[in-house]
């Protein structure tokens, strides 16, 4: 870029969401532009570590009827904004698709707003299975027609569900702020520019909209020191365990009693900094409260995890398959995605045991195709960055518009 451009990115405090932005704000740095990153306190640390201006952003705002009664409400959120947005003078204003208020706020001001979105692109497309229930696409022109003609059915239910209230609740806050309605819940996605951060080996085949990109995973990591690995020279197992969705380590604990007798090594990362293990560690095991992925990842066989698309997507940017037992959120749709693709196996809940876990990553062990598959995606990193990728797009952008 022969200018200097200024970017602001926002983004909720969630490390799922905050690392790929943190990822894509430094790419943007490091193309010599300057940088503004809003997020929760907690972060300030980190991107200051980067060299990055950093704004606290509000943490809990008032939205519907789940609103916390304390709290701001969106619309006064998103004008409390402009003074902000009006001293830095952002040439383009990126936000993931959790943090609305900075995109309204730039909105407002008639700055240009682009979306990041860190997981599969989540828009309905006819034919489809709703995002994000983690069912599989019909593989037949029957079972997708079946899906178009249960569309209809579900739309006509929405403006009585919660759905309809969030579409509702989120149009009344843009006339509010003078911006026109929309009547649509994925207005909340940049119409100018929508960066999916994932690999296009984890999209079904779908029409894409030509503002819409993917751009492959955005990966950030905090540097870790490396921990000690367990004894010998059996095939590793990581288990990254959720940072949000597991504060009793069942996956942990299942895992320890699944492999305890196998020929493998275990390593189990809580990632909870400062946490301890309450109970007792087979031989071939090492517990740790933290990890670099960066040592661990490419020196496994197989990862073991609740499907948080960061852990999936440094897997399989390492060429690592993964085992995927969901808790929340789009965990399940991840994890329908990578066993879709052939880089990994899903494993519900009720089968989150010794019995169920030892039988999925024997399974992995020894059927290569798993981790040929994982390969593909690898190759494919290998070649393209997600985020300079998106730091690429994010400046044409600003070029466009000025």
């Amino acid at each position: 870029m022969s200018e200097q451009l200024r970017v602001m990115v926002a983004s909720v405090g969630w490390t799922g969401h905050v690392y790929p932005a943190l990822a894509l704000a430094r790419a943007l740095r490091a193309s010599g532009n300057e940088l503004l990153v809003e997020s929760f306190e907690s972060r300030r640390e980190v991107a200051e570590e980067l060299g990055l201006r950093f704004e606290p952003s509000v943490e809990e705002i008032a939205f519907g009827s789940d609103a916390p009664g304390s709290a701001p409400d969106l619309a006064t959120v998103a004008r409390d904004l402009a003074p902000l947005i009006e001293d830095f003078g952002p040439d383009v204003v990126v936000s993931d698709m959790w943090t609305v208020a900075p995109a309204l706020a730039a909105e407002a001001a008639g700055v240009p707003r682009a979306t990041l979105i860190p997981h599969p692109y989540p828009v309905r497309e006819p034919g489809l299975p709703l995002y994000p229930l983690g069912l599989l696409p019909p593989r037949t022109p029957v079972g997708r027609a079946a899906w178009r003609a249960a569309w209809p059915a579900v739309g006509t239910r929405l403006p009585n569900t919660r759905l309809g209230a969030v579409r509702r609740d989120l149009d009344a806050t843009r006339r509010e702020l003078g911006l026109p309605a929309l009547g649509d819940y994925d207005g909340q996605i940049s119409d100018l520019l929508a960066l999916v951060a994932t690999f296009p080996q984890l999209e079904y085949p779908r029409r894409w909209p030509e503002h819409v990109h993917v751009t492959g995973p955005m990966t950030f990591e905090r540097s870790h020191p490396d921990v000690e690995l367990p004894p010998g020279d059996g095939p590793l197992a990581l288990v990254a365990s959720s940072t949000e969705r597991d504060p009793g380590h069942e996956l942990a604990a299942a895992t320890l009693e699944a492999l305890a007798d196998e020929p493998v090594r275990v390593v189990v990362a809580l990632n909870r900094r400062g946490s301890s293990w309450p109970g007792t560690v087979p031989p071939n095991a090492r517990v740790h409260d933290w990890v670099s992925y960066s040592q661990l990842i490419p020196a496994a066989a197989v990862v073991v995890c609740h499907g948080g698309h960061g852990t999936i997507s440094r897997s399989l940017a390492a060429g690592v398959p993964v085992i995927v037992s969901p808790r929340a959120g789009d965990m399940a749709e991840n994890g329908a995605r990578v066993a879709w693709f052939g880089a990994g196996l899903m494993l519900p809940q009720r089968l989150l045991g010794p019995r169920g876990l030892g039988a999925a990553v024997r399974r992995m062990l020894d059927d290569p195709s798993f981790a040929a598959r994982a390969g593909e995606t690898a190759a494919w990193a290998r070649e393209n960055d997600g985020a300079e990728n998106g730091a690429r797009l994010v400046e044409e952008l600003a070029r466009v518009a000025a």
